[in-house]
């Protein structure tokens, strides 16, 4: 991943509504929610819900599928992992002893 698109992924989730939302999709897994539901579980009105999810999937880090009337959300799980791996690939400068420095955390799509 380069540093333009960590930034941008970043800077996305840098918002408390959006950061509510992308984790609430992520607890959903790949399935994901219709739109409507989610405002309604978040208490967020639907017009800025429609801002939150357009900046979050310009960020690369939703995908979205129309099914019948409803929009669904779901998280890419392949970008969120690829941010963490980011995030984390020189954890400790390649220190010899893994236990002192945890690892990288990363969610495999369900």
């Amino acid at each position: 991943m380069k540093i333009d698109a960590a930034v941008t992924r970043l800077s996305a989730l840098a918002q408390a509504s959006r950061l509510s939302v992308f984790r609430l999709l992520v607890e959903k897994g790949p399935q994901g929610m219709p739109a409507g539901e989610i405002a309604e579980r978040l208490g967020v009105a639907p017009n800025t819900l429609s801002f939150h999810l357009k900046e979050l999937s310009n960020a690369g880090l939703l995908k979205s599928r129309q099914q019948g009337r409803f929009i669904y959300y779901a998280p890419d799980f392949k970008a969120m992992n690829g941010l963490l791996e980011y995030l984390t690939e020189n954890c400790c400068a390649g220190s010899t002893a893994p236990a002192d420095c945890g690892s990288p955390a990363t969610c495999k799509e369900c």
